[in-house]
């Protein structure tokens, strides 16, 4: 048993659904060890926030033009990960790169779930539909979802678990989409809790 909850920030840029997922997750007992705390978006208006309004947990958003530079940004978005004294940080669909300040601050306590299998179809510019449609462009038979420790290097960073879905013949990138996610949001969920119960907190 942790001596007390961790505490998760949840970063994402849009509608939030991995973020739903982690929610339920704490609520109906896949995660015990934590709490998500805090819900920060760099849109203003992302249904992510309105998800963390409706079920009580507050939400922030930054914008990044009130910043000179990527750098100042996550050095702001440091103080209020502290504010809120964050253990862990989890990106789902955040549509932002990490940089130093929180990426040396939270080294080894950042996740991010990504979908497809890592290390294939990962890496810069490779996000949302994108990634399925260029899963179906190589005609690979297999394709799902990763859970990874977030560092310097885009989806890059050591991996935690994986699921994988087939890739149908004549499948519509919307409709490999739905299948991952599908997956996404139980593994992540369940890949969250093994971790943190292995945290020395």
């Amino acid at each position: 048993m942790k001596s007390r909850k961790v505490n998760l920030a949840v970063l994402a840029s849009g509608s939030g659904s991995n973020l739903a997922a982690l929610i339920d997750g704490v609520n109906d007992g896949v995660i015990t060890d934590a709490r998500v705390s805090v819900v920060i978006s760099n849109k203003k208006d992302a249904y992510a926030l309105q998800r963390a309004e409706k079920t009580g947990i507050q939400g922030i958003s930054i914008k990044r033009s009130d910043f000179a530079c990527d750098k100042d940004f996550d050095r702001y978005l440091l103080k209020k990960l502290r504010e809120f004294k964050i253990d862990v940080v989890l990106l789902a669909g955040y549509m932002r790169i990490l940089t130093e300040p929180v990426l040396e601050a939270y080294r080894e306590r950042i996740l991010n779930i990504h979908p497809s299998l890592l290390p294939e179809f990962g890496g810069k510019g490779m996000y949302g539909m994108r990634v399925h449609e260029e899963v179906i462009k190589s005609g690979a038979p297999v394709s799902g979802c990763t859970v990874h420790l977030v560092d310097e290097n885009i989806d890059r960073g050591p991996i935690l678990a994986q699921a994988s879905v087939s890739v149908l013949p004549g499948e519509t990138p919307q409709e490999l989409a739905a299948k991952v996610l599908k997956e996404e949001h139980k593994l992540y969920p369940a890949t969250v809790q093994k971790f943190i119960a292995e945290l020395d907190i």
